[in-house]
């Protein structure tokens, strides 16, 4: 059963984030990542006069969301996107700007909570791993028929891992055997390929490799990279977004895009800044907040969270 009590991460900070641009009237929130609605639906009850755009790829989380969000009907519209599709839901929806924008990135609680999803390496499940499970290939025909190669390739670059090769090497080997069906035996794979030492510290060690295998199966870093500037084109003079990543790669992503309105194109021996050079991005975060021990007592999944937000202050050359 699906737990609505739960906290959505970093409530309170992204209500006092995007608070200035959504008290007026009229105001249009694009909720980028809806999962199961928590931030929209506080949004909602916080700000009156605010209407609702909400994104997810899963229909699954769609389904939920609407319902739970049925009391505000009038003020949603729900729509199954990916969030690197943003400009082109509003231009559907004759938008031109909004005035708050919230991506909360990586994998939503009711994915993680239905073992059959296959994110959790904590449980046995089937390896899917798909965000929207009805499109595309899953964990298991990444695993079953990447070559040695390119396996080793996402689990270096998209779970960081040390281990890459002998990860690689010992799918491989186990796969000719017989085929990954399922998460447990992954995770078994990947335990005894990682050494003694190595894996009594720093959690379960299949940690990485579910982490690199998600990202390849739902294109997860390049969707961001196409997603934030278009993210940032739709929003009104004055409006704000809030990112929260939950891991490094995503956060350099962001980190960098943002980067991209914040500075002058002028180059810096010239006497003065012309009016096209000028930067149309205000940061609200120095660097990237976390959530604190208080709320990471309370909600675990916030303990890995890094939250960046900016303004729009003007129209980007």
């Amino acid at each position: 059963m699906l737990n609505f009590d739960h906290v959505p991460v970093m409530r309170s900070r992204c209500l006092e984030l995007l608070a200035p641009a959504l008290k007026g009237d009229g105001a249009i929130f694009v909720d980028a990542t809806l999962g199961l609605g928590g931030h929209s639906l506080a949004i909602l009850e916080t700000f009156a006069n605010v209407k609702i755009i909400g994104l997810d790829r899963d229909e699954d989380a769609l389904a939920i969301s609407r319902q739970r969000l049925s009391a505000h009907a009038p003020r949603v519209t729900l729509v199954n996107a990916v969030y690197d599709q943003i400009g082109e839901v509003l231009d559907g929806l004759g938008i031109e700007s909004v005035h708050g924008i919230l991506f909360d990135l990586g994998v939503s609680s009711m994915q993680l909570d239905n073992p059959e999803r296959g994110f959790a390496y904590s449980q046995n499940a089937p390896l899917d791993m798909r965000m929207n499970n009805t499109v595309g290939q899953t964990a298991a025909d990444v695993v079953n028929n990447y070559s040695h190669g390119d396996l080793a390739r996402i689990l270096r670059t998209y779970g960081e891992e040390r281990f890459a090769g002998r990860i690689a090497s010992a799918i491989i080997r186990e796969r000719e055997i017989k085929p990954f069906s399922d998460s447990e035996r992954l995770v078994t794979v990947v335990r005894d390929a990682i050494p003694a030492a190595t894996r009594r510290t720093g959690g379960n060690p299949a940690k990485r490799t579910f982490q690199a295998l998600r990202i390849e199966v739902n294109d997860e870093l390049a969707v961001l990279e196409r997603a934030i500037p278009v993210a940032l084109d739709c929003l009104a003079v004055d409006g704000r977004i809030v990112v929260m990543s939950y891991q490094s790669l995503e956060d350099r992503i962001v980190k960098n895009a943002l980067r991209v309105g914040t500075e002058s194109t002028t180059p810096i021996d010239m006497p003065f800044i012309a009016p096209d050079d000028q930067p149309w991005l205000q940061l609200l975060t120095r660097g990237a907040e976390t959530a604190s021990e208080t709320e990471i007592s309370e909600n675990s999944r916030a303990a890995s969270v890094r939250l960046r937000a900016a303004k729009r202050i003007g129209v980007a050359a």
